[in-house]
């Protein structure tokens, strides 16, 4: 059998997962400062909170709407409303995720072998995206600056320069992620300003990731969608993060910018959505609910970020390991020690009972981990005092 070269993916466990694995099956006790996963971290969600709006009104009429049910739609616009933003219904496509709305932009903007820039580092998804749809990524750095580190500097910014050299024949969209996952690193209104006249002069699409928009340790940063670019943009979230329902399965993109390109790009994504229709009824359904119960779980998120933050900044002092700047998200990255006593880092915590992940998974330099603030605090607290960083 001869299988597409599209999923021809390195599919053999790396080392590390390996000795991860091994570890897990020997029986000891593992401290995961790495599960990021809302719904196994001890937060609390009311019983109602899901079933009961599936349950009324029953889904039991099925009426397909390529792009969404109007009141789901609705709901989504709602919710940008009250963030200062109005953005339109009709601009609006539901999908069940954000890969897959990701998967129907590529479809969207690009032809086989043609070029979509994103930054580095990142979470390690969009390669296998690109790869089913036969789109290429190039990769732009964002940098780190420590003489703009913390308690009150950015950190991180993105390599503007680099970033239009990169810009080929090919190149079609430009993608960022607004916080960054794992930097935590918001696009400032500079920024921002750069990159829309970037892709307005290049004729590229900009797409915005923002499904931890929410999550911010900074004032409120508004959306992409707060203004009318000049580029066309389109912006992505979710309730796996805005209301911490990853099992829920509904995302959703909007179209901005010049209304000729958005009106256009509309048309062609309704027949993409109408091709596969994926939504389903009672997710759509209950989708308005599900928003309007957001802020409970927003703010137990808050909460719990906040004081995992203090508490490594507390564990922090007087070792050898540094926090980077963050300014939003749930993922903190450290710079470590490359090795303890001759092991890799990772490995040394992972001998000390202690789960943390490498940096080069999300493409950052060497001496890098990263770990998830939303780790539960008895779980995180006892973690970081087995920390190899003494």
């Amino acid at each position: 059998m001869n299988f597409s070269e599209r999923t021809n993916w390195n599919l053999e466990v790396s080392d590390f997962a390996a000795r991860v694995r091994a570890h897990r099956d020997s029986g000891r006790d593992l401290l995961d400062l790495t599960s990021s996963n809302p719904t196994g971290c001890g937060l609390y969600y009311h019983p109602n909170m899901l079933v009961a709006p599936v349950e009324d009104p029953p889904p039991l009429r099925y009426e397909p709407v390529s792009l969404g049910t109007p009141s789901a739609r609705s709901a989504i616009a709602k919710y940008y409303l009250d963030g200062g933003c109005a953005v339109s219904i009709e601009d609006i496509c539901l999908t069940t995720s954000t890969s897959e709305a990701y998967s129907f932009l590529f479809r969207l903007l690009c032809n086989v072998g043609d070029e979509v820039l994103v930054a580095r580092p990142s979470y390690p998804l969009f390669e296998y995206i690109a790869k089913l749809d036969n789109v290429v990524l190039r990769e732009y750095p964002l940098l780190y600056d420590p003489n703009d580190d913390l308690p009150t500097g950015r950190g991180w910014t993105i390599d503007l320069h680099t970033l239009e050299a990169s810009i080929t024949a090919k190149t079609k969209a430009v993608v960022v992620v607004h916080p960054n996952n794992p930097t935590g690193h918001f696009v400032s209104a500079q920024e921002r300003e750069a990159l829309e006249a970037m892709c307005a002069e290049h004729q590229l699409a900009l797409i915005v990731d923002e499904v931890f928009l929410d999550y911010a340790f900074t004032p409120a940063v508004q959306s992409f969608a707060a203004a009318v670019p000049p580029c066309l943009t389109f912006v992505v979230s979710g309730i796996s993060k805005v209301c911490a329902l990853p099992q829920m399965k509904v995302s959703w993109m909007i179209a901005l910018g010049p209304q000729s390109l958005v009106r256009e790009a509309m048309q062609r994504i309704e027949v993409i959505a109408d091709t596969f229709l994926s939504m389903n009824t009672p997710s759509q359904l209950a989708l308005p609910h599900w928003l309007a119960s957001r802020h409970s779980l927003q703010r137990q998120i808050r909460q719990r970020t906040s004081v995992n933050l203090r508490a490594l900044d507390e564990r922090l002092v007087s070792t050898t390991a540094q926090r980077l700047a963050l300014q939003g998200g749930w993922t903190v990255v450290l710079r470590v020690p490359r090795t303890v006593q001759g092991r890799d880092f990772a490995d040394a915590a992972l001998g000390a009972g202690v789960l943390v992940q490498p940096g080069h998974f999300y493409g950052l330099d060497e001496g890098r981990i990263v770990m998830s603030l939303l780790t539960h605090p008895q779980i995180w607290l006892t973690g970081l005092r087995h920390l190899p960083i003494d």
